[in-house]
């Protein structure tokens, strides 16, 4: 609803949209999201979530493990993706039945809006290869990273399928490296042991593999920024106390820009990237990070020129 109230006011923007499987009709979702596509002449973007919360869920209705929890997304994207491209779908599974399925109004976008998708558990690869656009992963090492998104390749291949890869990671740049390490220490200043603890504790309900995978690398809590550097300028500190991303990738420009290089030498085509404060953040890294990076071809409609000439990421 929020991303739908700010088609009028947007003529660049894309919107990368959660949507659940197993919240709602999947036919339903085909018309929703052909109905977005349409009047924000396609700039949908679709986000797939399974969910890693067994409490959250439970409250919204959803009970079923975390595997059947993907089996589910399975039956949903069949239908959703043969609806999308103006098929009708009669279909019955273990989880979804529709019969006659279809929508009137196809999307602009062909066959239709790209799926995006973040799983690192066998379910979730599996669904990925079999469906999803772009396989997204947060940042994690190189090392540690490069088994996975192998996986993810060889199984969409077995499908006959090519996948994008996004990495999502925040940012913390400045000019030096002192700064950008005061900068992220900044973060935790405020932070108790016991908003720790309290954090892990919550964390540990959790059944998603990708958070348990954050969680790992913040296993040794806040004893300093020795302690959370778990590769060279990738800082997990967020993870202590943050849920979903907890890493950052911090230091100058050219250093933020050679560590974003050697996660697109490992197939990555896609950033999402984040920092707080937000806007602050966006300007920094679009000034003096982007520019930087021989992977980032500005547009037109991505970039303005400032007085002097200076990039302005818009």
């Amino acid at each position: 609803m929020i991303a739908s109230s700010m088609i009028p006011i947007t003529q660049r923007m894309k919107f990368l949209i959660a949507f659940r499987p197993g919240s709602l009709s999947p036919t339903l979702a085909a018309r929703m999201a052909a109905t977005m596509d349409r009047m924000s002449g396609g700039r949908l973007l679709l986000n797939i979530i399974t969910g890693g919360d067994p409490v959250e869920l439970k409250g919204d209705g959803t009970f079923e493990s975390h595997d059947e929890r993907y089996a589910i997304s399975d039956e949903f994207l069949t239908i959703w993706r043969a609806a999308m491209q103006g098929e009708t779908i009669s279909f019955e599974g273990k989880y979804e039945h529709v019969e006659g399925a279809r929508i009137n109004f196809p999307p602009v976008q062909k066959p239709y809006p790209p799926l995006y998708f973040g799983g690192s558990s066998d379910a979730g690869i599996a669904v990925a290869a079999k469906h999803i656009d772009v396989y997204l992963s947060l940042i994690e090492p190189p090392e540690m990273i490069k088994p996975k998104l192998d996986k993810v390749r060889e199984e969409a291949a077995k499908h006959g399928r090519t996948l994008s890869i996004g990495i999502r990671s925040h940012i913390i740049a400045r000019e030096t490296m002192e700064e950008a390490w005061a900068a992220a220490d900044s973060i935790l200043r405020y932070v108790t042991p016991e908003a720790i603890e309290a954090h892990r504790q919550k964390m540990a309900r959790f059944d998603s593999v990708g958070q348990g995978r954050m969680m790992q690398l913040s296993a040794s809590g806040y004893k300093g920024r020795d302690s959370l550097e778990v590769y060279p300028n990738l800082w997990a500190g967020f993870s202590v106390v943050n849920k979903g991303l907890g890493t950052a990738i911090v230091g100058t420009p050219d250093v933020v820009a050679e560590r974003l290089q050697e996660y697109v030498d490992l197939g990555a085509d896609k950033f999402i990237l984040s920092s707080y404060p937000h806007l602050e953040e966006c300007y920094r890294v679009a000034q003096s990070v982007l520019p930087l990076c021989s992977w980032w071809h500005p547009t037109k409609d991505t970039v303005g020129q400032k007085p002097g000439g200076q990039n302005e990421w818009q």
